[in-house]
């Protein structure tokens, strides 16, 4: 292993690892995207779940009051 690094080493180190970063940086990105597509689908079963719950104690609202 070398004692000491060159300009030239350190400005292929720094390139290389800016390169690397860049390749992180997208990465990240794929996964924010997919995590918001994530999120709307989980708020469109929220919606769903939340109308079915509605829907049902309706129903059973209307069932006890034809019993009485």
């Amino acid at each position: 292993m070398r004692k000491t690094w060159t300009d030239e080493r350190l400005d292929d180190f720094a390139t290389h690892t800016d390169r690397r970063f860049d390749e992180v940086n997208k990465r990240f990105d794929r996964v924010d995207h997919e995590l918001g597509r994530i999120n709307d689908r989980l708020d469109g079963l929220q919606r769903v779940l939340l109308q079915s719950h509605v829907v049902m104690i309706a129903t059973l609202i209307g069932l006890i009051a034809t019993q009485l």
